[in-house]
Order: C-alpha cells, then structure tokens, then sequence
C-alpha cells in the first residue's frame, strides 16, 4: 500500500466542497481510505489557520490506484493546482482504524541520513481538546523552530480529527526532536497522551517520501521527494 498527501489553495467555498466530498473506501478502485480537512501552519500556542487551504489524505493500493483519481475523479481536480507527496509506510506507533498502515514485508528501513516523513492522527475526545492544545503548544513551538523539519502542516476537520503533516531532513533528526533528552516538549506531550489521553485513538506513522509533483506556496516540484 501507499499514502498520498494533497494540498492545495482552493477558496472558501470549494473548501467547504471538498469536507464533503470525502470518498469511502469502495467508492473508488484502489482507495483504502480517505480523509479531507483543513489547514494551518504549525506554531507554538493555536495553529494558525490557513482559510481556503485544504488537504487530501489517502492510502490506496498502489500508485495505479492514486493515478486513476488523479486522471478523472473530481475531487482531485480541486487539488490540481497544489501539490502532492508520496509516501511508503515505514513504522506506525499506535493506531488509526480508518486507515490500518500495511508495512511492506520487504521495505527497506529508513537510513539514519535520510528524509522521512510524518504524520500524527488523531481522533480528539471534547473534554480532553483544551488540555491537548496546552500540552502541545510547546511540542509544536519546538518543532516549529527546529530547521531539521524543513516543511509542515496542521490539519483539523472539527470537530474531533486533528493531525499535522511534516518532512524532514533525516530521520536521525526527527528522532533527536521525538524522543531526544535535549528536547523534551514531544517526549512530555506523548507522556500525557499516555497517562489521561487526548485522544479515542491516535497514531504517529513514518514514511519515506519518494515522490512529489505539483506546486504549493508558488514554489513549483516534480520528481524525487528531496526536491519538496
């Protein structure tokens, strides 16, 4: 299986359009799973919210599957214009039941050096979200100034779904911010999760980014994933 990510600057009101237009797993040939939402720019305190920017993220059978909505579905043509990531799943820690992540029994593991990227779901209990937003505000100011995440998204779809998107320079430093002594922010968040959780469930997956096409923010891509 692969996961796509999709962005794209498409107004407020076809914003709205795309919320609604979520397709459902046997809908489309290939599609596992599929979740639309809103963005923002990931910041210490409240994310920053990005008005009329939408996001797209699925895992499909293969990439035949993800070109097969590319060519002709309508929701991709809301997203054409923006840009879209690639991705094999590497590891997962915790768990998403719409979208169950299928490590491939030959994938290679990411090298220490290498770019990898992230995604965080989560699935927010009400009473909890107050707590979330105050216990992450730190995690996300560090990642936020941390140079070694050299992109970023946070995704909301209210009322419960929150998540972010991230690429990084190598793994060895996504670590070094995840799980690191020097920097505890995330450690502490996920320490919280654990002893009263935020969330009804939540996942935190690794990917290898292995190819990106479209633009974003007027700056154009294709290709090889290090170019994004």
């Amino acid at each position: 299986m692969i996961v796509s990510v999709h962005f794209a600057d498409v107004g407020l009101r076809a914003a709205r359009d795309v919320l609604r237009s979520r397709p459902r797993p046997g809908s489309l040939p290939g599609l596992r799973h599929a979740q639309t939402a809103l963005t923002g720019d990931i910041a210490a305190g409240l994310p920053r919210l990005r008005p009329g920017r939408a996001a797209l993220i699925a895992s499909w059978e293969d990439d035949d599957a993800l070109d097969r909505f590319l060519a002709d579905h309508p929701l991709a043509r809301h997203f054409a214009p923006g840009r879209h990531v690639r991705l094999e799943p590497l590891g997962v820690r915790g768990a998403w039941s719409g979208m169950a992540l299928a490590i491939a029994p030959d994938a290679r593991p990411a090298d220490d050096d290498e770019q990898v990227a992230v995604l965080t779901l989560g699935e927010t209990r009400l009473r909890r979200l107050g707590p979330f937003l105050r216990a992450n505000s730190l995690a996300s100011g560090r990642a936020a100034a941390d140079p070694a995440m050299t992109a970023s998204v946070a995704l909301a779809r209210p009322p419960r779904f929150v998540g972010t998107f991230s690429l990084w320079s190598s793994l060895r430093a996504m670590t070094a911010y995840a799980y690191g002594d020097r920097r505890p922010e995330h450690r502490d968040t996920v320490a919280a999760h654990r002893a009263r959780p935020f969330h009804h469930e939540a996942a935190f997956a690794r990917f290898r980014p292995y190819a990106v096409a479209g633009t974003f923010g007027g700056h154009p891509s294709s290709g090889a994933a290090a170019s994004a």
